[in-house]
C-alpha cells in the first residue's frame, strides 16, 4: 500500500481582518470537544454572545502578530512541511482543524497522489480533547464518508518520548545561552478542568488534587494535565535545573467555569512582585509560535511582568522547523513507512 502522511495543526484565520476571524472563531468555538456544553447553550454562548464580542478585539491581536507571508501558525507548519517532505520518500500534506487548509483537503491531496495508507500526524506533544481527539474524530469521519478505503493510523501523544525531551531541552538551552535568568515558567495551554475529567478512561483516578498526576495510572495516557507536568518534570531533569527556579502554569482561559491552575499571566504577575528581575518562558503545549504564543505571552506577559518591577523577559520560541526537530519527526516518519509499527 503507497503511504502517505497528513501534518495537521490547529488552524488560523485566513486573514487578520474581523470577518475572517470572526468566521474561524465560530468553527473553532462552536467545536463540542472546544467547548463541550450542550448544542443549544454553545450555540447562544458563542453566536449570541462571543462572536458579537470577541472577533474585533482578536483581529486586533492578530494584526500585531501577522507576517507580511501570512499567519504565523501556517507559514511556520508550512515550512515544517517542506523541510520534512525533502527528508521522506512518500507524500507529506499539512491541514489545520480549523480554518481553510482542511482535513479533508489534506487527505483528497494524498489520495490524489495514490496514497492508501496515511499516517496522521496531530502536531501536539500531549493529548487532549481540544486538541488532539477533536482531530482524529473528525478524521474518521471523513473517512467513513470520502475515504472509506483509506487506512489511517495516527500518532500518539509524544511528550514522554526521550529523543523529543532532548530535542526540547536542547532548544531551551541554546536560547537561554547567555542569559542572566533567574526562572523558568512552563507555560501550557490551559483547558477546563471537567475536560481531564472526561478524558479519565478509568473514571475515577483524576481528582486534579496535587498527588493524581504523580500517581502511576492508565489515565495519563489521555490526561492532558499530567503529560504537560511530566514534560516540565523531564526537561527540568535533563537540563538540571533546580528546585524553586521553574515551574507549570496554564494560559489562555476562557469563561467563568475553573480551567488547570495556576494561571501564567497571575504567575508572572506574582513572580515579578517577589522581586524576580529576570525570568524566561517556554511553551512547550505549541510546537508552533502562533497568536498564544507572539502576542499573549511575548507581547502581555511581558508588559504584566514589566508592571510587576521585572526586567527581562525572555520569550523561547517554539520549535517550530528547527532542524533537529525536523529531524526528528522525519525520523519517526521513516520508522512508520519501514515497519508498519505506530510511531
Amino acid at each position: 500500500m503507497k503511504k502517505g502522511v497528513l501534518l495537521v495543526n490547529l488552524g488560523s484565520p485566513d486573514s487578520p481582518n474581523p470577518k475572517d476571524v470572526k468566521k474561524y472563531l465560530g468553527e473553532f468555538l462552536m467545536d463540542e470537544r472546544v467547548i463541550d456544553i450542550p448544542l443549544v447553550a454553545r450555540t447562544a454562548l458563542v453566536k449570541g454572545i462571543i462572536l458579537n464580542t470577541r472577533p474585533k478585539q482578536s483581529a486586533a491581536a492578530y494584526k500585531k502578530i501577522w507576517w507580511e507571508e501570512g499567519s504565523p501558525l501556517i507559514v511556520l507548519s508550512e515550512r515544517l512541511q517542506g523541510k520534512i517532505q525533502k527528508q521522506v520518500d512518500v507524500p507529506v500534506a499539512l491541514a489545520m482543524r480549523y480554518g481553510s487548509i482542511t482535513i479533508k483537503k489534506g487527505l483528497q491531496e494524498l489520495v490524489d497522489k495514490g496514497v492508501e495508507e496515511v499516517l496522521l500526524f496531530p502536531l501536539y506533544p500531549q493529548f487532549a480533547m481540544a486538541t488532539t481527539e477533536t482531530i482524529l474524530v473528525l478524521a474518521e469521519e471523513l473517512r467513513k464518508e470520502h475515504f472509506p478505503s483509506l487506512k489511517i493510523e495516527s500518532v500518539p501523544a509524544f511528550y514522554n518520548k526521550s529523543d523529543y525531551i532532548e530535542v526540547l531541552s536542547n532548544s531551551i538551552e541554546h536560547h537561554l545561552k547567555g542569559k542572566n535568568y533567574e526562572y523558568l515558567l512552563f507555560s501550557y495551554h490551559g483547558v477546563p478542568e471537567r475536560h481531564i475529567k472526561k478524558s479519565d478512561v478509568t473514571k475515577s483516578h483524576c481528582k486534579i488534587d496535587g498527588s493524581c498526576c504523580a500517581t502511576p495510572s492508565k489515565a495519563h495516557e489521555f490526561c492532558y494535565r499530567h503529560q504537560c507536568l511530566e514534560v516540565t518534570r523531564l526537561v527540568a531533569e535533563k537540563l538540571k535545573l533546580k528546585e524553586g527556579s521553574y515551574s507549570t502554569s496554564f494560559q489562555s482561559r476562557l469563561g467563568f467555569d475553573p480551567w488547570l491552575q495556576p494561571y501564567t499571566d497571575r504567575t508572572i504577575e506574582r513572580l515579578g512582585k517577589q522581586g524576580v528581575k529576570n525570568m524566561a518562558i517556554v511553551t512547550p503545549a505549541f510546537v508552533s509560535d502562533c497568536l498564544e504564543t507572539l502576542e499573549e505571552i511575548a507581547m502581555e506577559g511581558q508588559e504584566i511582568f514589566h508592571e510587576m518591577g521585572g526586567k527581562d523577559f525572555t520569550t523561547i520560541p517554539c520549535l517550530n522547523d528547527d532542524d533537529a526537530f525536523v529531524d526528528l519527526l522525519s525520523k519517526w516518519i521513516k520508522d512508520w513507512i519501514g515497519t508498519s509499527i505506530k510511531v
